[in-house]
């Protein structure tokens, strides 16, 4: 009725196999790091570790720029949207946020709960806005910023942020680009500097497989010129750039700093994480990500069922979404799944 992750040599108790987007399944030894004992979170040992993870998240983000910017801060994912809309854009700026699903609808409102206007485009369910309609958008108004989700967890749609980018800085070279990647970040490649990205923002309990409760942001040197040229103070107390960069700073130059206290177990586990995913190159991770993604929906496409993507280019290799058959209830098979000792998220 349940089982263990991977090839049954973990040492976690049997447990329902959880195969939801996030959070996933952890290794044994990023989990023996949320037991780790109790440090001070301004003594040598740990801001040593602090320092060695925000200097790893810059291989993750592929950034060599020394002005980039690594942010990690307690919180979910959410925070990232405060974050961005706190300290790089102001009050009356107007943002496009490019809609691939249910978390678009939200990072438009987080930005209009800072009073920035947020013009949401949208495309069909399973599809993304095209770039021929994102180029008009641009040219029909400024925007200080755009914002795209990378792969949108209600819809397994994944957008093509390359191409995105280059039409951005061709188009209106002055609106920062901005990912949503809490969904994509450790599965899927992110090219902070060679995309010419300003700001992905993500969460630890996804694809970088550490327990819950880290945001991590990481900015371009432009995105944290664009914060330093304020005109106002950010909105936020605890999400204030103001507050964190002195900080993160600090920690990366291996300097005690205090603004609010970090838990020293989560960035153990983060730490881990990191080191196991860099212990090879980040081209054969996303590849493998590829090819277990599509013996999944070669799988589902076997037996009959549709996939909210239905486009190859617009399948996300970290999490697969599909229609559930007429007549049949999520709320009905998710239990049966469970006594199977898998679970599965509804949509």
């Amino acid at each position: 009725m349940t089982s263990n992750p991977g090839d049954g040599a973990s040492n976690q108790p049997e447990h329902p196999t959880l195969l939801i987007p996030g959070p996933v399944e952890f290794d044994d030894a990023v989990l023996g790091d949320m037991s780790h004992y109790s440090q001070s979170h301004v003594g040598a040992p740990f801001v040593a570790t602090f320092g060695e993870t925000l200097s790893m998240l810059r291989k993750l983000f592929q950034t060599s720029n020394p002005s980039s910017q690594p942010f990690v801060i307690s919180g979910s994912g959410t925070l990232g949207w405060d974050m961005v809309a706190a300290n790089l854009v102001e009050k009356g700026d107007e943002v496009l946020v490019l809609h691939t699903g249910y978390f678009a609808d939200s990072f438009a409102d987080c930005f209009e709960t800072y009073g920035v206007s947020a013009t949401q485009l949208k495309a069909p369910i399973g599809e993304r806005p095209q770039l021929s309609d994102i180029e008009k958008a641009l040219k029909a108004k400024e925007y200080k910023m755009i914002t795209v989700t990378h792969v949108d967890t209600s819809t397994g749609v994944l957008s093509e942020i390359e191409a995105l980018s280059q039409l951005v800085h061709r188009v209106s070279p002055e609106t920062l680009v901005v990912v949503d990647g809490v969904c994509s970040v450790g599965c899927e490649d992110v090219r902070l500097d060679q995309w010419g990205l300003d700001a992905v923002l993500t969460a630890s309990q996804k694809a970088i497989g550490c327990p819950a409760g880290l945001c991590i942001v990481m900015c371009s040197e432009r995105a944290m010129k664009r914060f330093q040229a304020r005109k106002t103070l950010p909105a936020s107390y605890f999400a204030s750039f103001k507050n964190w960069l002195p900080i993160m700073q600090n920690y990366e130059a291996k300097k005690a700093s205090y603004f609010a206290t970090p838990s020293p177990q989560l960035i153990h586990a983060l730490h881990t994480s990191l080191t196991q995913i860099l212990s090879r190159p980040l081209s054969e991770r996303f590849a493998a990500h590829r090819e277990a993604s599509q013996r999944i929906k070669s799988r589902v496409e076997k037996m009959g069922l549709v996939q909210l993507a239905s486009k190859p280019e617009n399948q996300a290799s970290g999490m697969t979404a599909i229609y559930l058959p007429d007549g049949v209830k999520a709320s009905e098979i998710l239990p049966t799944l469970l006594k199977k000792g898998v679970i599965f998220a509804g949509g």
